[in-house]
């Protein structure tokens, strides 16, 4: 995930500076989605696995 990242702020100082083809701005934007996408599911898991200790003293 570190050089989707990594790739992501490469594209986004390049647009910044000089601009970005579309090819680019697409490479862009499935980048954003793919960690968008990473960070939603891990932020799921997390959730998933929180355990109420409410429901557990009442088994």
């Amino acid at each position: 995930m570190d050089h989707v990242i990594q790739r992501i702020n490469e594209l986004y100082r390049k647009s910044k500076a000089v601009g970005l083809t579309n090819e680019e701005k697409n490479e862009q934007d499935e980048l954003r989605r793919q960690y968008i996408d990473a960070f939603k599911n891990n932020l799921r898991g997390q959730l998933d696995s929180i355990r109420y200790v409410e429901d557990e003293e009442n088994q």
